[in-house]
């Protein structure tokens, strides 16, 4: 089996994996420059960078890798004390670079109004496959969402089922209405989504929140939850307001979102939370 043809289906399967190359080799080593492994999420590898010590190393930090979503560089000397520890006969150096390979982020649009046309644009703009989901076939179409990976136009509860939705998916609540937004907060608040995030004023926003932790949700599955959604910087017109979500989303994708969450977010808002979390 091919390391590259593994690589690609594993990415549209929607699963992690940590690719490691030897970049550099000097002496005499195991294997060769630009020898591959590849590391899957559930700890399987194909194809090998030497065996011994040095690929258990590997393989430690390519499961790093895949948690940290950043890469490492590794360096090896293989000296003789190295050698005799595992088993190898060499004297030589090597680095070997291990780099995640992640699945293609999905962001979810729930509502097919003004903001979710502007949104589904600079989403895909920006490197997520996008998917609308609206109960309206006059609004949830490929006319008014030509950028969409997918669209469903139903239910959002029998949409829901479909979605197959993971820690690779970034929710996005903008329908018609509170009522329908609370019936998909409900919904998206147990599953296991990276980012959720909610239209609507800060009164909104607690008075939702506070409806359905008395439905017996408890505060901490709200910790996810990014409203009012979006950086603070002013935005106003639909497309405005979506440059703000999409960096928000790209923030908590690139794990910078603590410190743009402090600035974005007011502090009533956050202290808030704090009280309906506990």
């Amino acid at each position: 089996m091919d390391v590259f043809e593994e690589l690609v289906r594993l990415r549209r399967e929607g699963r992690k994996c940590a690719l490691a190359t030897i970049i550099q080799a000097r002496g005499s080593i195991p294997s060769y420059a630009s020898a591959k492994m590849l590391v899957r999420d559930d700890g399987s590898i194909l194809g090998t960078v030497g065996g011994g010590c040095v690929e258990a190393e590997v393989w430690r930090t390519a499961k790093e890798v895949m948690e940290t979503e950043k890469p490492r560089l590794l360096s090896f000397a293989l000296n003789q004390d190295a050698a005799s520890e595992s088993g190898l006969l060499c004297g030589g150096q090597v680095e070997i670079y291990v780099e995640p390979v992640l699945p293609e982020p999905r962001a979810i649009l729930f509502g097919a109004g003004h903001i979710s046309r502007s949104l589904a644009k600079i989403a895909s703009l920006a490197g997520f496959a996008v998917t609308v989901v609206d109960d309206r076939e006059s609004f949830a179409s490929r006319e008014h969402f030509p950028d969409a990976e997918q669209i469903h136009a139903e239910a959002y509860e029998t949409a829901f089922e479909k979605l197959a939705i993971d820690e690779n998916c970034y929710l996005v609540i903008v329908t018609r209405g509170h009522r329908d937004d609370m019936r998909v907060l409900r919904l998206a608040v147990a599953t296991p989504a990276r980012y959720i995030a909610m239209v609507g004023s800060r009164r909104k926003v607690i008075e939702t929140v506070e409806e359905l932790k008395k439905e017996g949700i408890p505060g901490a599955a709200f910790e996810r939850l990014h409203a009012p959604m979006g950086l603070d910087i002013g935005a106003v017109t639909p497309e405005e307001i979506a440059v703000a979500v999409v960096a928000e989303m790209i923030a908590v994708r690139r794990r910078a979102d603590g410190r743009w969450r402090q600035l974005s977010k007011s502090i009533f808002v956050q202290e808030r939370f704090r009280e309906l979390l506990t």
